[in-house]
């Protein structure tokens, strides 16, 4: 249900002058207002939290 490559290096995050930047693997190079940088950081936990869900689902399913 993706497309393209599943990374699982982690983004480095720094802060400078009030800007977030996330550099990471694919040449993600991104810079985000502390708000926007706020939004995003729950995004990711809320997905990466449904996303283990996912996983440890499919592991307890009984196998065919």
């Amino acid at each position: 249900m993706t497309k393209g490559t599943i990374y699982d290096t982690p983004s480095d995050v720094t802060a400078n002058d009030g800007v977030v930047r996330v550099k990471g693997p694919d040449a993600v190079d991104v810079e985000l207002t502390a708000e926007a940088a706020d939004e995003t950081s729950d995004r990711l936990l809320e997905a990466s939290l449904k996303a283990r869900g996912q996983i440890i689902h499919e592991q307890q399913r009984p196998k065919r």
